[in-house]
């Protein structure tokens, strides 16, 4: 009987989430009464973020700093990618890099780094080189030679025309880099994960449109600190479409796929390529290899 009361409960609690999820797609009598939550429904969206628990350093028997990479070209990482045209779709789906390029420019995240250990910060001047490239083209050049001296008194203004303008968008990103943390509590015997910092992996916008352009890394940002920004974007759920996952749930759950480039070592925590070079298919082994170093130590602990 209490079984049948516990699954009763669940299902129930699990109606609520779902029908919250929907937005009042089912109820709406018009297409404007779509997305209007009710007071009810805005109470219990009404959350936050499950905080972390408190970690001491001596509780920690083991930790090792990793670097991984996330290709978007991986269906599985798809949710992090789409969707790149913010227009078409509702106004409760971004990609998670429109996400947080908004919320810098609006200064809603205020500590952006140029590096992986937080060292240099970075403002929004810094980076509008790498966001928006403008120049003139070479037809422009021409026409200000023929009318030169009409351009240097100011008669004469630029045409458009002759102005190249490159902006670089969702669709410009080429993967994510994370940085994150695997230990082994020793109160709670179970290894964990803890992300740490993500960084955006894009072209420079001169280079958009280019055969090959060089990536660069765009600007680091911690994580946690943004935990509150993340967890009220939303990525879409290919399982249920009614039930969207926040960004924050998805990255801390690690619902995709990545390759680790770089671990902490002796060596100034010098990266994969540096020491397997020229070999792709070493490289990933030597991937592998870490991580299941990383994994063989808990399942260690239980041999005797």
């Amino acid at each position: 009987m209490k079984i049948k009361n516990l699954l009763f409960v669940a299902f129930a609690f699990a109606g609520i989430l779902s029908v919250s999820a929907q937005s009042n797609l089912l109820n709406a009598k018009t297409p404007d009464e779509i997305g209007k939550k009710t007071p009810a429904q805005m109470i219990s969206d009404n959350d936050k973020p499950l905080p972390y628990g408190y970690v001491h350093d001596r509780d920690v028997l083991m930790g090792k700093t990793i670097w991984e990479i996330i290709d978007i070209d991986e269906r599985i990482n798809f949710p992090l990618y789409y969707p790149i045209d913010t227009a078409f779709v509702g106004k409760d789906r971004r990609s998670l890099f429109d996400v947080l390029v908004k919320n810098i420019k609006n200064g809603k995240i205020t500590e952006v780094y140029a590096d992986d250990y937080f060292n240099t910060k970075r403002a929004m001047k810094d980076m509008e080189s790498s966001f928006v490239y403008i120049d003139t083209i070479q037809a422009g050049f021409d026409e200000i030679n023929n009318y030169y001296d009409d351009y240097k008194s100011g008669k004469k203004v630029l045409d458009p025309q002759f102005i190249n303008k490159q902006d670089l968008t969702a669709q410009d990103i080429s993967g994510w880099k994370i940085k994150g943390f695997w230990y082994f509590d020793k109160r709670q015997s179970e290894l964990k994960y803890r992300l740490l910092a993500l960084c955006p992996v894009t072209p420079e916008a001169r280079d958009i449109g280019k055969d090959n352009p060089d990536v660069i890394d765009l600007f680091w940002v911690y994580f946690p600190a943004i935990r509150d920004i993340l967890h009220e974007a939303k990525a879409f759920n290919d399982k249920n479409s009614a039930m969207p996952i926040t960004f924050d749930h998805l990255l801390n759950s690690r619902r995709f796929n990545a390759v680790i480039y770089k671990e902490e070592n002796v060596y100034g925590d010098r990266e994969v390529q540096q020491y397997m070079k020229d070999n792709a298919q070493m490289q990933l082994l030597e991937s592998e290899r870490i991580k299941e170093k990383i994994r063989s130590f808990e399942s260690d602990m239980w041999n005797y």
